[in-house]
This record gives structure tokens, sequence and C-alpha cells, in this order.
């Protein structure tokens, strides 16, 4: 099940990491591993956003240090995982997140996740908080109540419009799809060897048509799916100790921010009783995780948390 990635294959200037292959409905899950180099070290498990890859947490487990073992999958229909069929949504993702704690063999772990990835975090969490010590939720996962009359397409528009757009472009080479994210304003004055190890694995096909791993299936299902009501409501059945960081600045680096203290306010996160929230100053919603400044403070709570 374990394959280690070959030293020339291994993305320069990130952490050197291990490539898992799990078994699951349909196929193999490919899984980023960065293992413990000190012993009796925890487990953490980490979910990535709607359009994402797990190398999007490489500049966490740089920081991690081997401190604790990381796994970070490329979700179903993303990554080296996009060509595992259907269905999606949130119950085969968490049939998938089964299969890589079985295959870690860990009693219990921290579990942690980015956007979508943390909705997914929630969910997981409220269904079987025994398996799960503690819940980071990064820019993600406390949800708003649906817009009425859009509908689905219209509503998978107004959350993530340009990305899926992006999905149906094509590209003549890497440099031109890395070029591409460099004039992303998220990535403008951010771009570092982890970002572009994220973006490389996000590419599939051949040049000159080269295009992102991601399914535009998963996506669509994935993105109505976060407007579910047990997807919204999960953060508030969670019952073990859980965190919300969350970035100052949007997606697309704009001064207005998925969460503000007012919309923490509105969402009423005072029934949960278990969740803390904090703001990651000077970061987007990207840059939260790629960035030193963003990976350094995850790495420190998921430390603290285990």
């Amino acid at each position: 099940m374990t394959t280690s990635a070959p030293q020339d294959q291994q993305p320069p200037g990130v952490t050197p990491f291990e490539e898992w292959a799990v078994p699951v409905d349909g196929g193999e899950l490919s899984v980023p591993r960065w293992p413990a180099t000190v012993p009796d070290a925890p487990v953490v498990v980490a979910l990535h956003g709607i359009t994402a890859n797990g190398l999007a947490w490489a500049r966490v487990a740089h920081h991690l240090a081997g401190r604790a073992t990381l796994l970070a999958p490329d979700l179903r229909g993303r990554g080296r995982s996009g060509t595992l069929p259907g269905p999606y949504g949130v119950d085969a993702h968490l049939a998938d997140l089964r299969a890589v704690l079985a295959a870690a063999g860990a009693d219990r772990v921290t579990l942690t996740g980015h956007s979508m990835g943390a909705f997914l975090a929630a969910v997981a969490a409220a269904r079987t908080p025994r398996a799960f010590s503690s819940v980071l939720l990064v820019d993600g996962g406390v949800g708003f109540p649906r817009p009425a009359g859009l509908s689905p397409d219209d509503l998978i528009t107004a959350v993530i419009g340009p990305a899926m757009k992006r999905l149906s472009m094509t590209f003549a080479s890497v440099g031109a799809y890395l070029d591409f994210w460099r004039r992303h304003p998220a990535f403008e004055d951010s771009w570092s060897p982890w970002v572009e190890a994220y973006i490389r694995r996000d590419l599939a096909g051949r040049e000159p048509e080269l295009r992102s791993a991601c399914s535009i299936d998963a996506v669509r299902v994935d993105g109505v799916g976060q407007f579910d009501d047990e997807v919204l409501g999960a953060v508030h059945r969670l019952t073990g100790p859980a965190r919300l960081l969350w970035a100052e600045r949007g997606v697309m680096n704009e001064p207005q921010g998925l969460y503000d203290p007012a919309r923490l306010a509105a969402a009423g996160l005072s029934d949960t009783g278990t969740l803390t929230t904090e703001p990651v100053p000077a970061t987007n919603h990207y840059t939260v995780l790629t960035s030193d400044e963003g990976a350094r403070v995850i790495a420190d709570r998921l430390l603290a948390a285990v």
C-alpha cells in the first residue's frame, strides 16, 4: 500500500513525503504522507478544499517538522485521485476517510480541513466523535443558509464561479499553467516552492492540452452539497475540542474574508460550547494554508491540540 516517491520525483524545495495508495470504492485514493520522526507521535489527517489536492498541506508538514505524522489525501475527483469515479459528495468522501484511517492504524487522530475540507471534517467529527481527538477548521466549516431562489448551477457559479471556469480550460504547457496561477491575486505576492508543488500536482493530460485534474462533476456535486442542512449544521453538533482559524482576506485576496467577527457572531457559534475561533492576520483564503505565517500557525495549533 505504501510507496515512497523516489527522490528525483520529489517536488524541489518541499519536505519529502511518501505516496500511499489506499484501496477505496472504485480504485485507489492517493495520499501524500509525511511520517513523524519522533516516537509515539500523533497522527493528523488533513482534508483539502474543493479544487485543491493534498500538497496544499505541504508547508504545514514543513512546520510540523516530524513531530506528527501528516496524511493529506487527494480527495476523490482531485489530484492523483482525479480519475476515481463517482458517486461524489459527503458520504463518498467520508467513506474514503474511513479507509485512510484504517490504513493509518491509529485509534484516534486529529482531524483538520481547509475550506470544503473543513466542512467534511466537521461532519465526520459530528457523526463519529470518538474517532477524533480534536478538530481544526481552517477558513471553512462554518456555513450560512443557502440563498433562496438559486438553482444548483447558479449556486455553484456564485460560490466558486472562477474555479469552475478554470476546470474547463486547457493549457499549452506546465509553464503556462504556473503563470496562470502566479497572476492569481491570492498568490501574486506569496509564490513559493510549496505553492508550485501544489499547483503542479493539479495538472493532468499532456502538452499542449493540459488541464486541471479536478473532475467538474465532483466539484459540482460537492459544491451544492456544502449547503446541505447536515453539512451547515455539523459545526453546531461538535462535542470535542475544536478550533476555527479564519483568514482576514478573501479568495481573491479582497479585504472581506469569508469570516469576520460579525459573521461569526451571526452564525450562532455560542451554542457549540467547544469551538473557539481565531483570526490569522495578513492571510487570505489560500495563503492561510500555503504561506509561511499561516502554515506555522496551523502547525502550532495542531501540535497544541494533540
